[in-house]
């Protein structure tokens, strides 16, 4: 089954990722959006996982990130990858408790590769994918309107991390979580 590991976002978050995402259409530019309802803070893509592995995949990363507590993040900003002069994907942002995020990414990644799963031939960039770019029409309005960036935070307390399933469906994927892990204590200053 595909498999990935992430951080779930509460409703405030995903309702400001919808109002922004909703200003950006208004640019009719050629973009698949992403359904806001599925947006999620990836920490790990795992790719086709043998269901039974799944309770060994668990107690491997619980156990690695036992030691992670919660912290705060905030949504700000908007961006493209690979950037402004031939954007494809369209991103918003995150800034407050990335060091903590960092590390417990890195304890997730440090774990599945303990697992045999290869690691990331990228570094990781935090980021909530908002759309993917499909053309150029209308692309230039997209474009100017990242680059104003839009002005909305929103700050949330990250409790817990998921194992996700994704199905692969004509209309969009879904997702299913197959285990929820808790951070501990409360969020850092």
């Amino acid at each position: 089954m595909r498999t990935f590991i992430a951080i779930p976002l509460p409703a405030g978050a995903k309702s400001l990722l919808e109002t922004e995402q909703r200003k950006l259409r208004s640019c009719n530019a050629d973009v698949r959006w992403t359904a806001v309802s599925g947006i999620h803070l990836t920490l790990r893509f795992l790719g086709e996982v043998d269901p039974g592995t799944l309770p060994q995949l668990e107690a491997r990363i619980r156990e690695a990130t036992l030691g992670c507590g919660r912290f705060a993040l905030r949504l700000q900003g908007l961006g493209a990858f690979p950037g402004m002069r031939n954007p494809r994907v369209v991103w918003y942002g995150l800034d407050g408790g990335l060091p903590e995020l960092a590390a417990l990414q890195a304890r997730i990644e440090s774990a599945c590769a303990g697992l045999g799963f290869l690691p990331e031939d990228r570094p990781f960039h935090p980021h909530l994918t908002l759309g993917r770019v499909r053309g150029k029409t209308n692309l230039q309005p997209l474009i100017d309107y990242i680059k104003i960036g839009a002005a909305a935070e929103f700050e949330f307390e990250v409790k817990d991390y998921n194992i996700y399933q994704s199905t692969l469906r004509p209309q969009g994927a879904t997702y299913t979580v197959l285990a929820s892990i808790a951070l501990a204590g409360d969020a850092h200053p």
